[in-house]
């Protein structure tokens, strides 16, 4: 009887286990609409020059990777960039997503997109400029999306920085055995 009790208990228990294993369902095609509509709700709120709406939908912890910046971290630097950025004379933005993907897990998703920018220059003059993005999304335990990464850089060819006497200097190659005359 011992041999059979055993038996029986495993079964039971082998049963229960699978049982109790729920089929997780796919949520990917929910959760891609989420991140449309908070997108496009950033989107609105930047056109409209709103800074807190242009953050909301950034991590606590989200990074922004601006062009020719520093990496800024946190959303309340995250929100510093944008007010500066929101606030440049001439600002106008769009962005279009191109491609979205949530991953299989339904945790993780990331966005590419194109944009188009416009600002004043410093010398007054329009500025316009056409780039891409990508940003990294991350389910909160609420279940709402937040970015937790987005970076950005212009299509645009980057301009040579002016030449300086001491980037000339520092260029310039050097052959041993030649005098060089000191410049004052």
């Amino acid at each position: 009887m011992s041999r059979q009790r055993s038996a029986l208990i495993l079964a039971l228990s082998v049963c229960f286990c699978f049982g109790c294993q729920r089929e997780t369902v796919d949520t990917r095609a929910q959760d891609e609409r989420a991140i449309r509509k908070a997108d496009a709700a950033t989107l609105r709120a930047a056109q409209a020059k709103d800074v807190d709406g242009a953050v909301a939908n950034y991590a606590e912890d989200g990074s922004w990777l601006p062009p020719n910046a520093p990496m800024v971290n946190g959303k309340v630097a995250i929100r510093a960039g944008w007010l500066k950025l929101i606030g440049s004379p001439g600002f106008n933005i769009n962005w279009q997503i191109v491609k979205l993907e949530v991953g299989r897990a339904g945790d993780l998703a990331y966005t590419i997109y194109t944009y188009q920018l416009a600002l004043e220059g410093p010398n007054g003059k329009p500025v316009a400029d056409h780039g891409k993005d990508m940003a990294i999304w991350k389910k909160q335990s609420d279940g709402t999306w937040k970015m937790i990464a987005d970076t950005f850089n212009s299509d645009l060819p980057s301009v040579a920085p002016a030449k300086t006497p001491e980037t000339t200097h520092r260029n310039t190659k050097h052959r041993p055995g030649k005098k060089h005359r000191k410049t004052r």
